[in-house]
């Protein structure tokens, strides 16, 4: 089961897996390079029956409204990995980095969900409106957190390090 913040301190829960903040985290860390192949390989684990994802993982999963935003991971952290080193390290450009990142995500998830509910002939895509709600507008503000908080983190741990 993914990271999840369900029964956090004092019952608090930010509706959302650490999963978003994890990918942008390796985006800032690791560049464009290394979080392209990172995605990748998170990908095929998760496809070949590993539950590494959200709700799970096998072949199936492409079928699952959210698959699209797992595909956004791809492009999203690799945009991320760019932004954040094309520049001198600091908290605003990572902070701007991992938020054109998630929007990269959401974007490519958004239109993965409406590129499934045309193509498929399963009734319960025609609830488009309801998936587009669930899976980007209520996740979003629990989402800003967690990628400022991996912005911050990033921003650290690149100070200690030292690049």
């Amino acid at each position: 089961m993914p990271w999840q913040w369900a029964n956090g301190p004092s019952g608090f829960n930010l509706g959302v897996t650490y999963q978003v903040g994890a990918v942008l985290l390796t985006g800032c860390l690791a560049g464009r390079d290394g979080a392209i192949v990172s995605q990748f390989a998170y990908l095929i684990l998760g496809l070949t029956s590993i539950s590494v994802f959200a709700q799970g993982g096998g072949l199936d999963y492409w079928k699952e409204p959210s698959f699209g935003y797992i595909l956004g991971f791809i492009p999203g952290s690799a945009l991320c990995g760019w932004l954040a080193f094309r520049k001198a390290n600091s908290l605003f450009n990572l902070t701007f980095s991992v938020f054109c990142g998630l929007f990269i995500i959401h974007l490519v998830g958004i239109v993965y969900l409406i590129l499934l509910s045309r193509l498929s002939g399963n009734p319960s895509f025609l609830e488009l409106p309801s998936f587009f709600l669930h899976y980007s507008i209520y996740s979003l503000p629990g989402q800003f957190i967690v990628v400022s908080l991996a912005s911050f983190a990033s921003y650290l741990l690149r100070r200690i390090l030292v690049y």
